[in-house]
């Protein structure tokens, strides 16, 4: 079923959901499983799976020389939502990346996922490989996120990359990413939600937000693509603090905003575990308030671990 389908299905009640990462290459799906069982409960209605672009590694060879190979620390999503789905018959989501892949490779990705019934997707750029400073386009591959989403759309209508397809009209409902705070590359707030209604306007029909701490910055963004003519459901991310390292790690990496109430309440705590339960409990504040502004779904990053989400839902649903 479609996201949209589920939140118009659901009459005004906020649902729950959340996001994990593939396996890495090696290990067992067991730990997958392991993640969302103890979630189930919250019946959540979709489980998003995540994905990295690939990185580099170097292999030396017997002659003494390096090779640049590029390397895929995940398996693909496709598998990691087909095991999902066949045993909690639950929707799975899989993130789709510009970097990393081509055309060719996206276009082969969506037709696996609708043979196995797949019926979201979410699009986005993907970050920069660790070895480069900025985002750097696979050859052949898409540069933007809208690009991304213009390829979708196309064969939602039965456009394919070659002419001797059978033009088969796939029925993807279609994500993309929103940033409360703006993406770290927009010279302004303004240019963000003109990239942002681009990709709308293309086709995207469900926004889900970066993580956030202050729900103000939620209701001001939505206010905005309200007022810019962006009218589809919009999600927003969530994650806690859960180590007081966060308080520096997150603002640099997501290029986001600790309120001051919080980052206070933490660096007052005299363990990591008091960190924890501070960042659970305003979490779970937070998530009641987003509740009462009528939020169509919770969206958790997990990362693999659910304990804290599990507190959180349990004292929210």
């Amino acid at each position: 079923m479609k996201i949209t389908d589920h939140i118009k299905n659901a009459a005004s009640k906020t649902l729950f959901s959340f996001e994990l990462l593939p396996p890495i290459k090696g290990q067992s799906i067991q730990g997958i499983f392991n993640a969302i069982d103890p979630l189930m409960e919250f019946n959540p209605p979709f489980i998003d799976v995540t994905y990295l672009r690939e990185d580099y590694i170097y292999k030396q060879h017997a002659n003494g020389l390096l090779e640049k190979v590029a390397y895929r620390k995940r398996p693909s999503t496709v598998a990691t939502c087909a095991a999902i789905m066949n045993k909690y018959k639950v929707d799975a989501v899989p993130h789709l990346l510009c970097g990393g892949f081509t055309k060719e490779e996206t276009e082969n990705a969506l037709i696996d996922m609708q043979f196995l019934g797949i019926d979201n997707v979410l699009l986005l750029r993907g970050d920069a490989r660790k070895s480069d400073s900025s985002f750097i386009p696979t050859p052949d591959g898409h540069a933007y996120a809208s690009e991304l989403v213009q390829h979708v759309a196309n064969m939602n209508r039965g456009q394919y990359l070659h002419d001797d397809m059978a033009n088969e009209k796939t029925d993807f409902c279609i994500g993309v990413a929103g940033y409360p705070e703006k993406h770290f590359e927009s010279p302004n707030l303004d240019t963000d939600f003109k990239h942002l209604k681009h990709k709308v306007d293309m086709g995207a029909e469900f926004i889900v937000t970066q993580m956030f701490f202050d729900n103000k910055a939620y209701a001001a963004f939505v206010e905005k693509c309200r007022s810019n003519g962006i009218n589809v459901p919009i999600i927003p991310g969530l994650k806690p603090i859960t180590s007081s390292k966060q308080l520096v790690s997150l603002p640099k990496i997501f290029h986001l905003d600790i309120p001051l109430e919080l980052t206070e309440a933490i660096q007052a705590c005299k363990s990591e575990k008091e960190v924890k339960e501070v960042g659970i409990e305003w979490m779970i504040n937070q998530c009641k308030e987003l509740k009462a502004m009528g939020a169509p779904v919770l969206h958790f990053y997990t990362m693999g671990n659910p304990e804290p989400t599990k507190k959180i839902a349990q004292g929210v649903f």
